[in-house]
Order: structure tokens, then C-alpha cells, then sequence
């Protein structure tokens, strides 16, 4: 590029969103601004790019560009709070529950490199004042510090006046500030005011002299479409009937249509769908027709999302800064498969709360008073063709689409596609990278904090490295006591009774990404390399087992 001002960031998360929801990636759900970024000249789509299996320790290791057990995300937050009696992992370093300070965060190393910092949306990583965005390196905020809520701000009362689900209460901050929900306009919605008050803080920045001398590095992570689903009635009714075949005929649709868009190899093998649900030829026709509308919400929840996506970009645009401007486009796990009132100790109080509080009739699904999921089944049409969903560490849960878009790439005709493996800790150092910025420490504002783990992508996107690892590294998951070790191409999973056998099961990932032909028994050298691997992972990061 001419220019040689350091670029801006526009970093977005999508929240449980799966593989194939987005047009580029093989959808039907209409997503017209993300698959500009993919397609154009510039454009790139990461078909082998990983994170956590959950939301939160995958926050963390894209804010600390390294693991999610030294972050401070060993465990979700919400299993480690407030237990009686308390967890055994409780006041362990790396379990904290929030972003550590042995982490030296992004937004806070771009703050003190000279960069504008702004962020809204989901937080995640800390419900107290000082452990808010403005605290860990936004100079502008407004962010949902807990893990999702209701997208129109619902809350139903206790008759004691708390709120019905205390741990998913609306507690939104800006900058240092709380904010109150009674307070929100009234046509709230949760992707239209995190794009509206993104938009804002752009519209700050140009209108001080001094400020916009800087370049900015902004953050929209979006709670969409996490559950509850909700979304517009007017982006719902895009998708009425589109669903009314089930997930099984929608999953092979949009295998075929990855295999035609060059994301998967034709001879591609999907692991079969995993589920203690009804299946879909077993429904009567009114439980098929409230399950296809659960997706018609979700379809309209992605929508939506791309929407704003859209009215983020034509802000950048109109600064005339497009060009100079880095995008990175990510989900934060896979599809969420989960049935809500079968989680442990909380599912049936969920259920028992939501038949009392909310209104799930059909004609009311996806309002601002429903409470709704789609289930394993649906969740499993678009993480194919990898093992499960959000929550495993097998691929379904921790294999991501993701997008960059870039001007000072070099260009390919509809964008390049990369099947390089790569994780969420390389975001910190790409960003560094670009930017001209030395990564941080061992002495931080202060305090000394963690190496990064990742590694730029660089080299690898300005085509002058063919992959981003090399067949020695090695990285490791763990959440839930789900364990997997990977070197190369091959991959160790570890999966708890009763979810899994609850033994070592080894896959080579080159030949078989839906990991179901298990080689522990025909290459037990290669199992053995792997969990001594393991157990050095578990080591250096202070993993609880």
C-alpha cells in the first residue's frame, strides 16, 4: 500500500454462530456484507481456524494471545462462582474467572502504542468495575459484561424484584459507568444498539482533531445468535418454510454447497449426527413446525447481525479509511447444541422458569417475551462435517469460520481460501504484527505478565510462508475435563463418560476431519508421542484435571 499510516483493526465476534451459517461458507441464511469481505480481491476465508469449545476462554485467548488456562478462563465462569461448597479448581492461578492481569490485553498494548480504542458488545471476561473493557484498555465502551441475556433487554421479576435468571441479569457498562436497562430505547435490540454505539465512537473520533490523528482498533463482539433466540419479525419471516425439510436435508445442502465453494474436499467424510433428541421423521407435524421456526429465528438472528455489520463498514467508509483497514471476521466456538433444561444442576429450574415467565407459543417464538434454542440436531446441520458442537474439543466445537479482508494482501479473484491451521491466540500477534507493534513483556504497565503463545499470520497471507504452523507445533484444549492434544496433522481427543468412552481416541485430521475412523489401536506410537504432549500441556498451562 502507498500509505504508510499503521492500519486500523475491526475485530468482530460473532457468538455461537456455526461453520456454514454464512453465505461464504456455505449457508442460505442471506449474510451479503460478510461474503463481500470473503469474495473480494483481498478477501480470505480460514477454513481451518480454532478456538475454545466455549465463549469466554476463547475471549480470553484472543484478548492475551495465549492459552485460556494461564488468561485466567481455565473454567467458565459462571462453574466457578459462588459454589458451597467451592469447586476444587476455585483460587487456582489461571481459574480466576475473569482476565487476569498476567495477560497483557490487547486493546491495552494498542492503547499505549498510540491506537484509539473502542468496543461494543459482549464482554465476558469480568463483572466487576475494574475488570470492565475501560479497565483492561478501551479508551470508549458499552458492554454486557456477562455471557448473554435476553436480545430486547426482557428481565422478569421475582417477586422480591430480582431478576429470574440473576446469572444472565442485563448488566451492561459504559466505560466505568453502569448502565441501566430501564434506560435503553425502546426499540432495544441487542446487534442494532452494539453497531449503533460503535458507530458513535467512530463518530467521536472524527470529530477530535487530536483523536483522529490516531488509528483506531474497534471491537464489535456481538451476543447474536447465542440463545435466547430472538430476533426482528421482519428478518424472521426472510426464512419462513426454508427449514421445513429438517436439519438432515439441510445439512446435506450446505455439505454440497461447501464442497462447490472449495471449502471441503469432494471425497469429504461427516461424522454422523450425535443426539438424544427426537428425531425429525419421529415428530408429529406441530413439533416439526415449532422446530423449523426455532431456526427460521436463528436464521433471522444471523441476518440481522450481517446487517449491522454492514452499517459498521459504510461508517468506516464515509471516514475514507476503508482501504487502510484490517477486518477480521470469527465465531467464538461452534454451534451451540445444547438443550438448555438439560444442563446439570440448573436445567429444570431453566425449564420450570421459562414455562412461567415466557411465552413460547408457536406464533410468539423469536419475541422479545420467548425463550427459545434450536437443539444437537439443527446445531449439527451447520458444524458438519466435524464431530458435535460448542462444548466438545472435538472440530464441531472448536472449528471456526473465519474472514479477513485487507487491501495490502495480495488479490485473488472471489478471495483466497487457506486451510492452514491456526488458532484465536495468533489474532494478538497478527494484529501486533501489522501494526509495527513488539509483542508485550515480561514487564507490562507494571506488572509482569505471560509470553504470547500465537503467531502472526502474516507472512502466511502476504503469501511469503505456505502456513502460518509447522508440523511440530503442538496445541492443546481442555474445558470440562474434554481434553485434545494436536501436532501436525494428527489429533488426540479425550472425551468423559458419559458424553464419550472416556479414552484416548487418535485421528489423523488430513484424511478424516469428521474424526470418526479411530487409529489408537493401529498407530499406538503416534497416541504415545501425543499424550506425553499432553501431559507437558497440562504442565506449562496448570491445567485442573
Amino acid at each position: 500500500m502507498a500509505t504508510t499510516k499503521r492500519p486500523n483493526f475491526l475485530l468482530i465476534v460473532a457468538d455461537d454462530l456455526g461453520f456454514s451459517d454464512v453465505g461464504a461458507f456455505g449457508g442460505e441464511i442471506q449474510t451479503p456484507n460478510l461474503d463481500h469481505l470473503a469474495y473480494a480481491p483481498s478477501g480470505v476465508r480460514m477454513t481451518n481456524f480454532h478456538t475454545a469449545s466455549m465463549c469466554s476462554p476463547t475471549r480470553s485467548m484472543l484478548l492475551s494471545g495465549t492459552d485460556n488456562h494461564i488468561a485466567g478462563l481455565g473454567q467458565m465462569e459462571f462453574w466457578g462462582r459462588g459454589r458451597d461448597p467451592p469447586v476444587p479448581w476455585s483460587g487456582r492461578p489461571g481459574y480466576e474467572g475473569y482476565l487476569n492481569f498476567r495477560v497483557a490485553a490487547l486493546p491495552e498494548i494498542l492503547q499505549d502504542a498510540g491506537y484509539y480504542t473502542c468496543m461494543s458488545g459482549k464482554w465476558h471476561l469480568g463483572l466487576t468495575k475494574e475488570r470492565t473493557p475501560h479497565a483492561r484498555g478501551f479508551d470508549r465502551s458499552f458492554a454486557l459484561l456477562p455471557g448473554g441475556s435476553s436480545h430486547y433487554a426482557y428481565e422478569p421479576k421475582k417477586p422480591d424484584g430480582t431478576p429470574v435468571f440473576a446469572h444472565w441479569a442485563s448488566l451492561y457498562y459504559e466505560d466505568d459507568q453502569r448502565v441501566e436497562t430501564k434506560d435503553f430505547p425502546k426499540d432495544f435490540y441487542s446487534s442494532d444498539h452494539f453497531s449503533k454505539k460503535l458507530v458513535d465512537f467512530l463518530s467521536e473520533r472524527e470529530t477530535n482533531a487530536s483523536v483522529k490523528e490516531k488509528p483506531f482498533f474497534a471491537f464489535l463482539p456481538f451476543t447474536a445468535p447465542h440463545w435466547p433466540l430472538q430476533a426482528p419479525e421482519s428478518n424472521i419471516q426472510k426464512y419462513k418454510g426454508k427449514y421445513d425439510d429438517g436439519p438432515d436435508v439441510l445439512r446435506d445442502r450446505r455439505l454440497k454447497r461447501q464442497i462447490e465453494l472449495g471449502l471441503l474436499p469432494a471425497d469429504v467424510e461427516a461424522h454422523p449426527v450425535i443426539s438424544s433428541t427426537k428425531d425429525w421423521d419421529e415428530m408429529s407435524a406441530e413439533e416439526k413446525a415449532w422446530s423449523a421456526k426455532t431456526m427460521e429465528v436463528f436464521a433471522g438472528m444471523v441476518d440481522r447481525m450481517d446487517e449491522n455489520i454492514g452499517k459498521v463498514i459504510n461508517k468506516i467508509k464515509e471516514t475514507g479509511e476503508w482501504d487502510n483497514t484490517f477486518v477480521i471476521f470469527m465465531s467464538d466456538n461452534g454451534a451451540e447444541g445444547a438443550i438448555v433444561e438439560a444442563i446439570p444442576m440448573t436445567g429444570d429450574v431453566i425449564k420450570k422458569s421459562i414455562n412461567k415467565h415466557y411465552n413460547n407459543d408457536y406464533e410468539n417464538l423469536g419475541n422479545r417475551d420467548s425463550f427459545i434454542w434450536y437443539g444437537p440436531q439443527w446445531a449439527q446441520a451447520s458444524t458438519a462435517p466435524s464431530r458435535m458442537h460448542k462444548g466438545y474439543v472435538t472440530e464441531g466445537g472448536i472449528r471456526c469460520p473465519a474472514i479477513i479482508h485487507y487491501p495490502g494482501f495480495a488479490e485473488t479473484p472471489n478471495g483466497h481460501i487457506t486451510d492452514s491451521f491456526t488458532t484465536v491466540m495468533d489474532i494478538l500477534p497478527t494484529i501486533l504484527d501489522l501494526a509495527g507493534i513488539e509483542l508485550p513483556g515480561p514487564n507490562f504497565r507494571g506488572r509482569q505478565v505471560v509470553p504470547v503463545k500465537g503467531k502472526s499470520w502474516i507472512p502466511h497471507l502476504l503469501r511469503k510462508s505456505p502456513r502460518v504452523h509447522d508440523e511440530d507445533h503442538v496445541t492443546g484444549w481442555e474445558l470440562f475435563f474434554h481434553q485434545a492434544i494436536r501436532k501436525g496433522k494428527w489429533k488426540a481427543v479425550f472425551i468423559p463418560k458419559p458424553k464419550g468412552p472416556e479414552k484416548w481416541q487418535l485421528y489423523n485430521m488430513d484424511k478424516d476431519m469428521g474424526e470418526i475412523h479411530d487409529l489408537a489401536e493401529e498407530e499406538p506410537e503416534i497416541l504415545d508421542e501425543l499424550i506425553k504432549y499432553w501431559l507437558a500441556y497440562v504442565a506449562e498451562f496448570g491445567v485442573f484435571l
